[in-house]
């Protein structure tokens, strides 16, 4: 009997581990905007009133560019042995980054009518800097400190 409760105990104990483990490693996308957003604003030094103008901007363009990306992982998922369908779908991701690029183009533009384009390209390269250091984090590798 004590033994059945000692497993029991420790099986219980187990799965509560378990579950807040996988709750420490789920994605969240709320957190990982608004540690984002943080980030850029610190690493291309933005005024309140330039992140208050640049920020809406930019999740406008992010809510566009997330539908192809949706669809950009749609076409990944073709079976290996349809040589037609592979065909069709690395036209259409093609297609799809030829048209991400045109969104980014365009928001681009309007960020240089909101800000100087000197903090734009410091918040491409904030951007860029802090994907990868989400990437080598998710991967279980730690970030370098200079964001590199």
């Amino acid at each position: 009997m004590k033994k059945g409760v000692t497993i029991l105990m420790l099986l219980v104990f187990t799965l509560s581990l378990s579950a807040q483990q996988r709750s420490r490693h789920h994605f969240d996308p709320k957190k990982f905007e608004a540690e984002m957003e943080q980030y850029i604003t610190r690493q291309a030094a933005l005024t309140p009133v330039e992140a208050s103008k640049f920020f809406p901007l930019y999740r406008e363009m992010q809510k566009k560019q997330r539908v192809y990306f949706q669809e950009m992982r749609r076409c990944r998922h073709i079976d290996a042995n349809d040589v037609e369908a592979c065909s069709k779908a690395v036209k259409r991701m093609d297609e799809i980054d030829i048209q991400m690029k045109m969104i980014q183009q365009e928001y681009h533009l309007k960020f240089m009518n909101v800000i100087p384009a000197n903090k734009v390209l410091e918040i491409i390269k904030a951007e860029n800097r802090f994907h990868r250091q989400a990437f080598k984090k998710a991967a279980g590798r730690p970030a370098s400190p200079q964001g590199n």
